[in-house]
């Protein structure tokens, strides 16, 4: 299916909503050829006449016709704009629902930056295609027909004549006009979307940058793609201007063709003199309509390759599915794994080669080992962030394929060494856990986690903004937030991956205490490099390369 059809039919929901916008627009545009036939009809009436009423049917059209064209425009404008908006948020709940079971294997292909202009620049540029490039031909068409039959009421020749600069103003000007503008408009596309992931890059880095003396380097770059961005924008101004100062020529040219046409027939007797002036300024009335086809046809490039963009990603299969007939969540919460093996990619090593292991419902294992041995590789898997073909993970004696994803995910309470922290209040990152969860509910897990007098002591309390990825709190303090999470979403299995590695050792062992309890009777899998962690636990497995190497104790 192409990519414009699969554009429609994301329209589909809001067609007439869409189609009374095109009413609509045509009506305001008929109304001001109405308005400028009526207005040169009664000033060369009223200069033959000395009795008003005999114009005063043409005085009551006029400003019927001028109220008339106000409302209907300010009607065709609200129709299209409340029917894009509620296109472009609709569009942006489906991407969002399409992405999301993509993540994050799928994604991590691509760049956050490049993920960003798809959701919001791309997204917005479809704004175009329901407002400056569906919309548009319609009413066109529409207007096309009312200015032939009127001026063809008067003579057929006139109806060619206007029907001929019509044409080429609205056909063959687009097609010129797209044909010059779609190599610019396909740069303008890809060249936003680099810059967009570049300034990620950077703002995210910046600190990083200037400590490095890099800052005025990558500014350069920036201001590179940024000029190759201008670049694309001017060649296409440049054709839009050229589009526009030609509209204006063959609209005065279509005026005084149709003038010239017109005068024969009035000299000849075969016109009434009163209609002179009506017929040319009609006539450059309805080119109102098709002035914006060669700005539709320009935007019709650049939507369908943000279009492509958006559906890249939205027709690529997730890494995990559902089974036809997922099983119920389990009654236990044992983990089991066997001969689990997997690696990210085809031509990369085995990050788990041959793991076996056994968690017992409600006990707890150390996994140690270097870095790389494929320690958080399994807390990936258990997510299921990522698939396995061969081997088996187990939870409450079912095979994780067994279950649907949303499943596993709330049997586990993941805090992991990089912990993600919105933009928002304490509060606010605390409810992602459990957003019913009451003030007290917070507190208390706070507290468990050694964090309720640290949040005290902010200025807001549980009301201060963390800033971006939490870079007003220390490293110490996003982790026990994590573990505060973790403690609010009261999961039947809890991972702890490095959850204490940005604490000092005091701290370290309160919080142990702290969670202790919390921890007893649940299915605990710690990943640390420290003693004092893992020797809170009922065993311990070495790993290495992806296999285990040791069970101290056993």
């Amino acid at each position: 299916m192409s990519t414009f059809r699969r554009e429609l039919g994301l329209m589909a929901p809001y067609r007439w909503w869409i189609a009374l916008g095109a009413l609509l627009g045509f009506a305001a545009i008929g109304s001001g050829v109405g308005l400028m036939a009526m207005s040169a009809f009664l000033i060369s009436k009223a200069a033959l006449v000395t009795n008003v009423a005999d114009v005063a049917l043409a005085i009551t059209a006029v400003r019927v016709l001028a109220i008339s064209r106000a409302v209907f425009r300010y009607l065709e404008r609200y129709t299209t704009h409340r029917a894009t908006l509620r296109i472009l948020t609709s569009l942006r709940v489906w991407f969002y629902r399409a992405i999301e079971p993509l993540a994050p294997a799928r994604l991590a292909a691509y760049h956050s930056g490049d993920l960003l202009t798809r959701i919001v620049a791309d997204i917005d540029a479809l704004e175009d295609f329901y407002v400056r490039v569906l919309v548009p031909p319609v009413v066109a068409v529409l207007v096309t027909a009312l200015g032939a039959v009127l001026l063809g009421a008067f003579s057929a020749l006139l109806a060619i004549a206007l029907l001929g600069f019509l044409a080429l103003t609205g056909v063959a000007l687009p097609l010129a006009s797209r044909r010059l503008s779609r190599e610019p408009a396909r740069m303008l596309v890809a060249t936003r979307a680099d810059l967009g992931a570049m300034l990620v890059d950077e703002v995210r880095g910046v600190a990083d940058l200037l400590a490095l003396d890099e800052g005025e380097r990558h500014r350069q770059r920036a201001l590179a793609i940024g000029r190759e961005l201008d670049r694309a924008g001017e060649r296409l101004a440049a054709v839009r201007g050229l589009t526009t100062a030609l509209t204006t020529l063959f609209t005065s040219l279509a005026g005084v063709t149709v003038l010239a046409i017109a005068i024969p027939l009035v000299t000849g007797g075969r016109l009434d003199g009163v209609f002179l002036a009506l017929i040319p300024l009609a006539a450059m009335a309805c080119f109102e309509a098709v002035a914006p086809l060669s700005l539709s046809v320009q935007l019709l490039d650049g939507t369908e390759k943000a279009a492509a963009r958006l559906f890249e990603l939205v027709d690529a299969t997730p890494e995990v599915a559902d089974p036809p007939e997922p099983a119920a969540p389990p009654a236990a919460h044992d983990v089991e794994v066997r001969g689990l093996r997997f690696r990210y990619g085809s031509a990369e090593p085995y990050a788990l080669d041959g793991l076996d292991l056994a968690v017992p419902d409600g006990g707890s294992l150390a996994l140690v080992g270097p870095s790389g041995s494929g320690k958080s590789t399994l807390v990936n898997l258990l997510l299921r962030f990522w698939d396995y073909r061969e081997g088996e993970i187990r939870i409450g004696g079912r095979d994780l394929h067994d279950y649907e994803v949303e499943d596993v995910r709330r049997m586990l309470g993941v805090v992991s060494q990089q912990v993600h922290l919105f933009n928002a209040t304490i509060r606010d990152n605390l409810a992602v856990a459990d957003p019913d969860a009451t003030d007290a509910q917070m507190e208390a897990a706070c507290r468990m986690a050694q964090l309720h007098e640290t949040i005290l002591a902010l200025p807001d309390g549980y009301e201060t903004r963390v800033g971006e990825n939490g870079v007003r709190l220390s490293g110490g303090e996003r982790q026990r937030l994590a573990i505060a999470r973790a403690i609010l979403k009261d999961a039947p299995i809890l991972v702890l991956d490095e959850a204490t590695a940005n604490l000092d050792v005091l701290t370290e062992r309160r919080l142990l205490d702290s969670i202790g309890p919390f921890m007893a009777g649940r299915t605990t899998l710690v990943i640390s490099h420290r003693a004092s962690v893992a020797e809170r636990v009922d065993g311990i497995v070495a790993l290495d390369a992806g296999h285990v190497v040791a069970r101290p104790g056993a």
